[in-house]
C-alpha cells in the first residue's frame, strides 16, 4: 500500500470491486480496502445466493448472457421476459412508493448493460433452475423477475471480480479498516487506514464509500430498528459496522433512507450470530410459501402465500422476530416436500419430523401443542380444493374465512411423514444510509454534492423501504458501482465519465 492513489474503494464486496473495475477503465491508479482478512473477503456478497435480478425482453437477452445455453435447455424452459416497467413497477409496489424514482430508473434501465458489462469482467451466469423454476409437465417456468445466478454463487461471484481486479492491475489490501476520511477546506482528499496496529493516511483524489450497512453493529441495530433488533442473527459477514456510513456522516453527508427498515429473513434458529461461510446462504427457509408458519401460540402470523417468495421473504423475518419468543416453525407435509429448496436438506439444520400431527405437534419446542393442531384443522377446512396446485404461477389456491388468509400455494396438510424447521430472524443488511445523486456522488446537509466523495451498495440510502424485490441488492450494487467507479476515476485522471 503505498500513500496516494488516484481512486480508493472502501469496501471488498460486489459493489466496491464493480467500482474498482470501473475506475480503472479511466486510467486511474485503484486501491480497494477491505477491512475483513482475505479469507473473509467480499461483505456481504459472499454470502449470498448470487441471484441478480435484471430487465430483459426475452430469451435472446438471455442468450447473451448466458450464451452456452444448451438446445435442451432451450426447449425446457420457458423464461419469459421481465421487462423495465415490470422491475420498476416491482422497486414502487414493494416500497409502498418510496424509492427514489431517480435512483430507480437508473438501476432499472442499467441492469442488463451492467450484467453484460460484468460478463465481460469475467463473472458468469447460469439459470436458476430449481430456486426460481419448478418443473411442471416436462417445463420449467421461471417465475418473481429473478432468472440468473452468478457461477458459484455469491463466493464465486466476488472471486470472479476480485480476479478481474487483480488482471487489471487494481491493488486489493486486505485487513485494512478506513477510519475516518481526510479532507480539506474544499473537498475529500484521502483515508486514515487502520493497518496491523498502525494508522496510514492514504491521499486520492477521489473516494469511494462501499462498505456496506451497520446490521453487524448491535447497538445501532437496536438503536435505529428498534427493541428485540438485538436478538436477530445477522446473515452475512461480521464487519458490516456502519464504519462507511459513519465516515460519510462525520464529512457531513446527509442521512437517507428507511434508516428502521432492513433485510430481514427467515433463518434457522440455532444458526451462529453472524454468517457462516462454510455454510453459506444455507441457513436460509425459504420454502414457507408451501407450507405454513405458526409462533409459539400454535397460530399463523402472515400470509405465506401473499406472493412470490421474491417478494415476501425480505419482510418476512422482522414478522419472525415480533413473535413471541422471537421464533416459528415451518410446516409441510409429504406432498410438497420435493419442493423444498437445498437449504432445507444440509446437515447444520433445527428439524422435527413426525409420522402424524399429534406427534409433530409434541416435537415442536416452545409451542402450544392444541392450538397447532386446531390452526391445522382450521387451515385445512378453509382451502379451496377445486383450486389446483401449481408452484409456478400464483395459483389462487388459496383459503377462505380465516383471520390470516393464504393467498396462494394453499396445500391440505393431512399426508405424513411432516417436517417442521425451527427458525427465526435474520438481518442481510439495513436500508438507511447516505445520499447520492446520479452519478454516485455523496449529498451534503445543504444538498451539494461532497466534491471527491462517493459512494454505492448497501451503504447508499433511499431505493430500498420496508421490502426488497429479491436479487436487486446485488445488481443495485454492481449498477452503482460501476457508476461510482467511472465518476471517481474520470474526477481523479480529468476523463470524461462515460
Amino acid at each position: 500500500m503505498e500513500s496516494s492513489y488516484d481512486v480508493v474503494i472502501v469496501g471488498g464486496g460486489n459493489a466496491a470491486l464493480c467500482a474498482a473495475l470501473s475506475a480503472r477503465e479511466t486510467g486511474a491508479r485503484v486501491l480497494v480496502l477491505e477491512r475483513a482478512p482475505e479469507k473473509e473477503r467480499g461483505g456481504n456478497s459472499t454470502f449470498t445466493a448470487g441471484a441478480m435480478r435484471f430487465a430483459y425482453d426475452g430469451v435472446e437477452e438471455i442468450l447473451e448472457l448466458v450464451p452456452d445455453l444448451t438446445e435442451q435447455e432451450r426447449a425446457t424452459t420457458d423464461f419469459g421476459s421481465y421487462t423495465a416497467e415490470q422491475f420498476y413497477g416491482d422497486l414502487e409496489r414493494i416500497t409502498q412508493m418510496r424509492t427514489d424514482p431517480e435512483l430507480a430508473d437508473i438501476l432499472v434501465s442499467n441492469s442488463f448493460e451492467t450484467l453484460k458489462w460484468m460478463r465481460s469482467k469475467g463473472v458468469r451466469f447460469l439459470p436458476i433452475y430449481g430456486r426460481q423454476a419448478f418443473e411442471v409437465d416436462g417445463k420449467f417456468t421461471f417465475w418473481g423477475g429473478l432468472t440468473l445466478e452468478a457461477n458459484g454463487g455469491g463466493p464465486g461471484l466476488v472471486d470472479s471480480l476480485t480476479q478481474g481486479a487483480q488482471n487489471a492491475g487494481i491493488e486489493i489490501v486486505y485487513s485494512s479498516r478506513a477510519m475516518s476520511l481526510i479532507t480539506d477546506e474544499a473537498r475529500v482528499t484521502g483515508v486514515r487506514v487502520r493497518k496491523d496496529g498502525v494508522t496510514h493516511k492514504v491521499m486520492a483524489a477521489s473516494v469511494v464509500l462501499a462498505a456496506g450497512g451497520f446490521q453487524s453493529n448491535v447497538e445501532w441495530r437496536t438503536r435505529y430498528l428498534g427493541p428485540n433488533w438485538e436478538m436477530a442473527k445477522v446473515r452475512g459477514t461480521r464487519f458490516n459496522t456502519g464504519d462507511g456510513i459513519q465516515m460519510a456522516l462525520d464529512a457531513n453527508a446527509m442521512a437517507w433512507g428507511n434508516w428502521s427498515g432492513c433485510h430481514a429473513v427467515g433463518w434457522d434458529f440455532n444458526a451462529p450470530a453472524y454468517g457462516d461461510l462454510a455454510v453459506g446462504d444455507g441457513f436460509q427457509k425459504h420454502s414457507y410459501p408451501f407450507g405454513i408458519m405458526v409462533n409459539a401460540d400454535g397460530e399463523r402470523f402472515v400470509d405465506e402465500g401473499a406472493d412470490f417468495r421474491n417478494y415476501t421473504y425480505a419482510k418476512y423475518g422482522r414478522e419472525v422476530l415480533a413473535q413471541p419468543g422471537q421464533f416459528a416453525w415451518q410446516i409441510f407435509d409429504s406432498k410438497i416436500t420435493h419442493l423444498l429448496r437445498d437449504e432445507y436438506r444440509i446437515k447444520q439444520v433445527t428439524k422435527v419430523t413426525a409420522n402424524s400431527l399429534e406427534q409433530l405437534a409434541g416435537k415442536l419446542e416452545g409451542v402450544d401443542p392444541a392450538r397447532f393442531l386446531q390452526t391445522v384443522d382450521e387451515y385445512n377446512a378453509a382451502i379451496k380444493k377445486e383450486v389446483p396446485f401449481n408452484p409456478n404461477v400464483k395459483d389462487g389456491r388459496g383459503t377462505v374465512g380465516l383471520d390470516v388468509p393464504k393467498s396462494n400455494w394453499a396445500n391440505i396438510l393431512d399426508d405424513g411423514p411432516f417436517e417442521a424447521y425451527m427458525i427465526t430472524c435474520g438481518v442481510t443488511f439495513t436500508f438507511g444510509g447516505v445520499k447520492i445523486n446520479a452519478d454516485a456522488q455523496v449529498i451534503d446537509n445543504e444538498g451539494d454534492p461532497i466534491p471527491g466523495l462517493y459512494a454505492c451498495g448497501e451503504m447508499v440510502g433511499g431505493i430500498f423501504y420496508f421490502n426488497y424485490p429479491g436479487g436487486s441488492g446485488l445488481t443495485n450494487g454492481s449498477v452503482f458501482g460501476r457508476i461510482a467507479g467511472a465518476s471517481a476515476g474520470s474526477t481523479a485522471v480529468g476523463t470524461p465519465a462515460a
